[in-house]
């Protein structure tokens, strides 16, 4: 049986409601499902009742963009609930950062010479966080690229020229907070800090010392082949290797809950593993 421990709803940057994630997760026969919206919980209450009224197992999650060794990585924590606590209530605080960076992408935009405005990003993200795949829907919008990722190549990626930082949590500093609010975390695609086996060793020992429960080793862009080599290696640093579809719906169109291209299968036992590194 398996677990999809990595989607998105509209209430970050993906565009289907909590409550239809599930059903997808239903539908596709899956034992738990975990909700990871960007820097917010405010999709979990919606999406625990249609879980429950369903009967699958719920994870209540969240990903951050951390610092990490001069990088950002993004860090999966589970089990936080909404509502005050140590991590909760630094999301107010992110997601000030969130904000002060999306007026600063507008600008860099207009000087693009791209009329958009932040009441039209509001728009297309709804009830959901604004992100960089939203300012990717309005270029789309207005004919400027065909697709998100051209957006992103073109425009809103690191090094591109409408990309602004934003401020983050240290990982150290996250891993702390989740631990404190009841929770673990696992770092997802992994692929962002490493390319190679020996840097993938030295980066999994890393997140281990740091006290991250997991890594996410079964990606929906892997090939099999892959899932497995990186499963070896966070076995052997003592992690677990966790995996989720990073389902967004129409915003990254052909991936699907629980399933991610067609060949995603993730173990239902690494959940029993997470759950067992909860504090006590």
């Amino acid at each position: 049986m398996a677990v999809d421990l990595h989607t998105h709803s509209s209430y970050s940057d993906g565009t289907a409601r909590p409550e239809e994630v599930v059903a997808a997760a239903v539908g596709r026969g899956l034992t738990a499902l975990a909700l990871t919206d960007h820097d917010t919980l405010d999709g979990i209450a919606e999406a625990g009742r249609a879980a429950e009224d369903a009967g699958l197992p719920f994870v209540p999650g969240v990903e951050l963009s951390v610092g990490w060794n001069a990088r950002a990585v993004h860090l999966l924590a589970y089990w936080i609930e909404p509502g005050p606590g140590p991590l909760q209530d630094r999301l107010a605080e992110i997601q000030q950062g969130r904000e002060a960076r999306n007026v600063q992408i507008v600008e860099a935009l207009d000087a693009l010479g791209f009329d958009i405005t932040m009441e039209e990003i509001r728009a297309i993200a709804g009830d959901g966080v604004v992100g960089r795949p939203h300012f990717a829907v309005a270029l789309m919008q207005r004919n400027a690229v065909a697709s998100i990722s051209e957006a992103f190549d073109r425009y809103l990626a690191k090094g591109r020229p409408a990309y602004r930082p934003r401020k983050r949590l240290s990982a150290a500093e996250a891993v702390a907070l989740a631990r404190r609010s009841g929770g673990v975390t696992s770092v997802a695609h992994p692929h962002t800090v490493a390319d190679d086996a020996s840097a993938f060793e030295a980066a999994f020992s890393g997140f281990a010392a740091l006290g991250i429960t997991g890594v996410e080793c079964y990606y929906v862009e892997y090939a099999p082949e892959t899932r497995r080599k990186l499963v070896s290696i966070a076995r052997n640093a003592g992690l677990v290797p966790t995996g989720g579809s990073d389902y967004h719906g129409g915003n990254k169109p052909g991936i699907e809950v629980g399933i991610g291209r067609g060949d995603l299968v993730v173990p239902d036992e690494v959940l029993g593993e997470l759950a067992a590194a909860r504090p006590v």
